[in-house]
């Protein structure tokens, strides 16, 4: 007995010895029946998923653009209310600030809406920035009789696509869009000695020696006055869009339109006038002791907010879109207004730096300091580019694509869960209740889907706020899209409910619920999720083809599909390509890599549905 118990001991394996730390051995390939045993369905499922690199090339570039539609628009939000006529159809691309080479010593300088023009002390012209008005207007291509005047220019204004420059004898020449007239000077002033120029959107101006003022161009929404009580007495204009002021020879701020408003109201001013400038809907006064005096029709709320530190230290003001720059009586800058595409980002090198001359415009800054040197800040351009309302492209892709995605999923999980429920009852129940249902999702199935949606939705649509409409375009796209969903469910559901298992758990009295949610919905997991992620992109294109059309997002609200509706003209796809091609590169690259996804789905839970 001793003997038989010291030959188990002796045959007793002893275990190895399990090694510590960084040099422990890994354990050899397990069994095949060990592997299968650990291997679940759903991590078969992803294994296979994942080995498809097609599949996975698509995830990863659709989970990039849902990314960046999600958390883009936190850092990038959109304000409806926006619009910008001078950023107007701008091309793609960040040329509008830089000075060009050649460069260096600037007689004169004026900004535009997105240009800009200059004249070097050698009389050479040049010209920067969006400068592509039209086929045939391009604002680089300066007439050879300016060329010529090169060296005898005194100074250049420039307005929203136009510039006029001033020559030592008096003369004024323009170029640039000329629709309105407003690059020509008029008869009235050929053989007159204008000694100075400005010029705003679509209007010019200019003054004689005698005192006299003139404008030309649009006038049809600028109230300036032709015959005004000023003329002779007139030492300098600000213009904006509506309006313009003037300082008089004797140092005073008066109006030169013939409509009284906020822009006509001008403060009390104790004490002569030195400087004055204006923005697009005000005006600031400077005066002899460097007080600061603003009136006019603020749209912004920080072009009203003057620093307080400023007021009595201005020698010079210069006005922008929307917000102003003044010159200190130390010569440094301080800035004021609306920063919404960089205007007041002045440079650290500059910040407290004395200065020597300053060039404003619409969004953009050049200043040279004391020292010689150049700087510019401001608006730069746009990644891709803008609309007909001067809205940013890229900033309506990435706001109205968390918008499209939003209706895209809502409708899916609408449409998912009456198709789930409608084709799992069809199919388990049976009988006339399978009958009724059937007959139901076909009626609604025979409907031609884009035309009804567009009827439901211009016949609801017609009392609601922009919201209610997004909520309810929602809901028709589920409405009308379950019944592929419901046939699959359900036939996947007569075929599941007679297998061995579900009579099975029949047999032994398992009720019925148990029998769905543990036994037959399970099994048709899968063809819904496939389903589901064809939908999807189905369902973005439904949307986009709506608001393509004009019955599905209302503007100012942005999707991909009304921002394509609002490229739909044959000189918009001519001309301004942008409008177009980004948000149709976006749409498409997002939807076929849905698409892709759910094809890889689809391999990965039916491996045979490849071979078919």
């Amino acid at each position: 007995m001793e003997k038989d118990n010291k030959d188990i001991k002796d045959t007793k394996q002893i275990p190895p010895k399990k090694e510590k730390g960084l040099f422990k051995k890994k354990d050899k390939k397990k069994d095949v029946m060990i592997e299968d045993d650990i291997q679940t369905p759903f991590r078969t499922i992803l294994n296979v998923f994942i080995s498809n690199k097609v599949a996975m090339t698509a995830f990863f570039i659709f989970l990039g653009i849902f990314l960046l539609v999600l958390i883009g628009p936190l850092f990038n939000p959109i304000d409806l209310s926006y619009v910008e006529t001078t950023q107007a159809n701008i091309a793609p691309g960040f040329d509008i600030l830089p000075l060009p080479d050649g460069l260096k010593n600037i007689k004169t300088l004026s900004v535009g809406s997105t240009f800009s023009a200059a004249v070097d002390d050698n009389g050479k012209i040049f010209v920067w920035g969006k400068t592509n008005i039209s086929k045939k207007v391009d604002i680089r291509k300066i007439p050879k009789e300016v060329k010529k005047e090169g060296k005898n220019i005194v100074k250049l204004a420039c307005g929203t696509d136009h510039v006029i420059a001033l020559t030592e004898d008096g003369k004024v020449l323009g170029w640039g869009n000329n629709r309105l007239k407003q690059a020509k000077a008029p008869a009235e002033l050929m053989g007159t000695k204008i000694v100075d120029i400005a010029a705003s959107d679509q209007v010019s101006y200019a003054i004689d020696e005698d005192g006299d003022s003139y404008a030309w161009g649009n006038m049809g929404v600028n109230d300036y006055k032709e015959g005004h009580e000023y003329q002779g007495n007139i030492a300098k204009i600000a213009p904006n869009p509506n309006t313009a002021c003037a300082i008089t020879k004797d140092g005073k701020v008066v109006h030169l339109g013939a409509q009284e408003s906020g822009l006509s109201k001008i403060p009390e001013i104790d004490e002569k006038v030195v400087d004055l400038a204006s923005s697009y809907n005000t005006f600031v006064a400077v005066g002899e002791s460097g007080k600061i005096y603003m009136w006019g029709n603020p749209t912004t709320t920080g072009e009203w907010e003057v620093p307080e530190n400023i007021d009595g230290n201005v020698k010079n003001i210069y006005g922008q879109r929307y917000s102003y720059l003044a010159k200190l009586k130390d010569d440094t800058i301080q800035e004021w207004g609306s920063n919404s595409l960089g205007q007041l980002d002045v440079p650290a090198d500059l910040r407290d730096k004395k200065v020597d001359e300053i060039y404003t415009g619409f969004y953009q800054t050049h200043i040279k300091d004391q020292s010689g040197k150049m700087h510019s800040y401001g608006h730069k351009g746009y990644l891709l580019g803008t609309d007909d309302l001067g809205r940013d492209i890229w900033n309506r892709i990435l706001n109205g694509g968390r918008k499209s995605m939003t209706i895209g999923a809502i409708a899916v999980i609408i449409s998912t869960i009456i198709g789930v429920i409608v084709g799992g009852i069809s199919g388990f129940v049976g009988g006339w209740v399978d009958n009724v249902l059937q007959r139901v999702a076909e009626m609604i199935g025979s409907l031609p889907f884009l035309p009804f949606a567009m009827i439901l939705s211009a016949l609801v649509g017609q009392t609601m706020t922009a919201d209610q409409k997004i909520f309810m375009i929602m809901i028709i796209l589920g409405l009308l899209s379950w019944t592929g969903l419901q046939r699959l469910v359900r036939a996947q559901v007569l075929s599941i409910r007679e297998q061995e298992y579900v009579v099975a758990a029949r047999s032994l009295g398992i009720k019925e619920k148990n029998i769905i949610f543990k036994h037959i919905l399970p099994n048709t997991i899968s063809i819904i999720i496939v389903n589901a992620t064809l939908s999807f992109a189905s369902s973005m294109l439904t949307e986009a083809s709506l608001s393509f059309l004009g019955f599905g997002v209302p503007a100012p609200y942005p999707t991909w599909g009304n921002m394509l509706n609002g490229a739909n003209n044959s000189i918009i796809i001519q001309r301004y390509w942008w409008r177009w091609v980004f948000p149709s590169i976006i749409l498409g690259v997002c939807v076929i890599c849905i698409n892709l996804i759910g094809d890889g789905l689809r391999d990965a839970i039916d491996p045979k549905s490849a071979e078919r």
